[in-house]
């Protein structure tokens, strides 16, 4: 027999999931089998895993397909339709050892073929946490799960359901637990991460979380948080931001558009206004900040005019790592019905965007030629800056080691030693 194979599609937070469902089947023995973990973010998503569905069929023509994640959540009759599937299973139920017990002990008894119930009864996040998922660099470590926003382009609050946090005792212990590990950074990842704590006694911030970790983990060198919505960033956030040098300076911003009637149709929670005065605010506080950033081309009803201020956003808040997604509707989410843009236009806009994020990236690494910065090592020839950037090696260094060195130039989308 044979361990399971597993596919992973989608966000961080569904690779971390995969590492945890990994340790589940095998402490189940569960053998055999092919576990596709899904992404529903937009439709082309959902196409790409019933492509990867039917690739691993061939691969596999005597497996036992399993298809999880947040598209089997959200459409689990597409994928009980497909011949190439033994099971459907939600986003709960992935993370509970019953789930992977009883695969192991009688799939061939099935007679169920979808085991997905109601995410939104769900109130509390998966107790299966891991240690140490990522590199043998960095760790991510799972803080929140789920969304209680409900923006018009965004399926997955139903695949992912209500927000819910986890306890910051029971982060702060795994945390702890991956420094004696060795590891000198930590990630924490969320769907919604500036919604942390609002479901916990006395309702937390995330700042609160975030200083609470490096008073309490003193040995950890590096603490970095992803992607966050700036309009939620708390007082206590910025605090640290201002305060504790060992939060990387590196900020992943929710921003999606630039326009504030987009914003609005979106049903985001900012207008241009706050995202460029956050980002003013959060680099007088830390001059060395950087910017990544989520943003969509071609939303429904947008004008070249509304487009060219998303463009613009991208220097007024002096945004370097860009994201960009062009707009596809997602059945099932209110933008879906509204008027839609030419796909020409959007390929286009979305390409503009790419471009002005290029120049972004070329003008930051020009910047910091003869700086010296502290490179996480990913690999022997690979570390990151404190601000995320790639940096080259020629000569090898130690994994998962903090390396200061001064740097020579860049090539490419890599600094250079």
């Amino acid at each position: 027999m044979s361990a399971p194979v597993f596919s992973t599609m989608g966000c961080r937070l569904n690779a971390y999931e995969t590492e945890a469902m990994k340790e589940l089947a095998a402490e189940a023995g569960l053998d055999g089998a092919v576990v596709v973990n899904t992404c529903a973010v937009t439709a082309e998503a959902v196409r790409k895993a019933r492509q990867e569905i039917r690739k691993l069929r061939r691969e596999n023509p005597q497996a036992r397909l399993i298809v999880t994640g947040c598209a089997a959540q959200t459409e689990p009759e597409t994928f009980a339709a497909m011949d190439e599937v033994d099971l459907v299973v939600g986003n709960t139920e992935k993370m509970q050892p019953e789930t992977w017990q009883g695969l192991a002990a009688d799939f061939v008894g099935e007679t169920e073929k979808v085991k997905v119930d109601d995410i939104m009864s769900v109130t509390e996040t998966a107790g299966h946490l891991i240690d140490g998922f990522g590199t043998r660099s960095r760790a991510y470590v799972q803080v929140q799960n789920g969304c209680d926003h409900r923006c018009t382009f965004c399926i997955i609050p139903y695949g992912r359901g209500n927000s819910r946090s986890v306890p910051a005792g029971v982060v702060v212990d795994q945390i702890k637990r991956l420094v004696d590990r060795g590891y000198n950074e930590v990630v924490l990842t969320g769907v919604d991460l500036t919604s942390w704590g609002a479901d916990l006694p006395a309702t937390p911030r995330l700042g609160d979380l975030v200083r609470r970790i490096l008073k309490l983990v003193p040995d950890l060198a590096r603490l970095r948080i992803s992607s966050i919505d700036s309009i939620e960033a708390d007082p206590a956030l910025m605090e640290a931001i201002a305060t504790e040098p060992r939060l990387m300076p590196h900020l992943h911003l929710s921003l999606q558009a630039g326009d504030d009637m987009i914003l609005k149709r979106m049903k985001r929670r900012h207008l241009r206004d706050d995202a460029i005065a956050f980002c003013e605010e959060a680099r007088r506080l830390r001059p060395d900040m950087t910017y990544g950033a989520d943003i969509i081309a071609g939303f429904p009803t947008e004008t070249e005019t509304m487009f060219d201020n998303s463009l613009k956003l991208v220097e007024e808040c002096g945004l370097t790592w860009l994201h960009v997604f062009p707009y596809s509707p997602r059945p099932g989410t209110p933008a879906a019905r509204m008027p839609q843009v030419d796909g020409r236009a959007i390929k286009d806009r979305a390409g503009r965007l790419r471009a002005a994020g290029a120049r972004q990236v070329a003008a930051h690494l020009a910047a910091q030629q003869g700086r010296v910065h502290h490179m996480l090592m990913e690999n022997p020839h690979m570390g990151r800056t404190e601000q995320f950037a790639e940096v080259r090696f020629a000569a090898a260094q130690p994994e998962g080691e903090i390396v200061t060195a001064t740097i020579s130039g860049f090539d490419g989308q890599q600094l250079v030693v």
